[in-house]
C-alpha cells in the first residue's frame, strides 16, 4: 500500500497584519482606559470625593481593560506563531510567561477598583466608604506599579530580545523596547506620576504594529511590480 498523502499544512496566522491588527487595537483600548482612568484620578490624589465624582469616566476606562486584555493575548499568540521553529525557547517562555502575568496582575487591580466602584455606591455611610476606598486603591496601586509594570517590562525585554535574534523588525525598535523597559523596571520608584510609565508598554506595541503594517505594505507594492 502506498503511504497516505500528506494533508496540506494548516493555514498559519504569521500574516503581519494580523499581529499588527492585534497590536492596535491593544494600545488603542489600553491607552485610552490609561488615560481616563490617571486623568480621573491622579497619583497625587487620596481623597475618596473624587473617586466618587469620576465614578462614570473610571468605570468607561475600566470596562476597556478586559478588551485590550483579549487583544494583547491575541497579539502574543500572533507573534510567537510568527516566530515559528526560530524562537528561542528561553526567551519565548519569559515572553508567554510575563504577557500571562501582566494581563493577570491588570486584571486584579482592574476588579479591585471596579469593586470599589459597586461597594462606594452602595454603602450609604462615607466614613465606611472612604476605609473601602482607602485598602482598595492601595492595594490596586501596589499590584499594578510594582508587580504589573515590572512584569511588562520583562515582557518589553524579552520581546526585543526575540525580535533582535529573528532579525523580523529592525534593530532600532528592539533597542528602543530595551530602554523604555529599563525605565519600567529600574527607575519606576522615582517617577512622580507613577501610573503613567505603564504607557511606554502600549507605546512601543503600537509603534511596531504601525511599522509592520507600513513594512507589508510596501513588500506587496514591491511584489506587483
Amino acid at each position: 500500500m502506498t503511504p497516505a498523502a500528506p494533508r496540506p499544512r494548516r493555514a498559519r496566522l504569521t500574516a503581519p497584519k494580523a499581529a499588527a491588527i492585534a497590536g492596535i487595537v491593544f494600545s488603542g483600548l489600553f491607552i485610552t482606559s490609561l488615560v481616563l482612568f490617571l486623568a480621573a484620578l491622579p497619583a497625587t490624589t487620596t481623597t475618596s470625593e473624587i473617586f466618587n465624582a469620576h465614578r462614570q469616566t473610571l468605570s468607561v476606562g475600566l470596562n476597556l481593560v478586559p478588551f485590550a486584555g483579549i487583544a494583547f493575548l491575541w497579539f502574543m499568540g500572533v507573534v510567537r506563531d510568527r516566530l515559528g521553529s526560530s524562537e528561542d525557547q528561553f526567551f519565548s517562555t519569559v515572553f508567554f510567561g510575563s504577557g500571562l502575568l501582566f494581563i493577570a496582575m491588570l486584571f486584579t487591580g482592574t476588579a479591585v477598583m471596579g469593586s470599589l466602584l459597586t461597594l462606594y455606591a452602595s454603602e450609604p455611610n462615607p466614613q465606611i466608604a472612604a476605609s473601602y476606598y482607602a485598602i482598595g486603591r492601595a492595594f490596586a496601586q501596589e499590584i499594578t506599579i510594582n508587580y504589573a509594570i515590572r512584569a511588562a517590562g520583562v515582557f518589553m525585554i524579552s520581546t526585543a530580545t526575540l525580535f533582535l535574534r529573528t532579525g523580523v523588525l529592525p534593530r532600532w525598535l528592539s533597542f528602543l523596547g530595551y530602554g523604555l523597559a529599563l525605565i519600567m523596571l529600574f527607575r519606576v520608584g522615582h517617577i512622580e506620576q507613577l501610573g503613567w510609565v505603564v504607557l511606554f508598554l502600549p507605546l512601543w506595541i503600537l509603534l511596531i504594529s504601525v511599522y509592520v503594517l507600513i513594512d507589508n505594505y510596501r513588500r506587496k507594492v514591491q511584489a506587483t511590480l
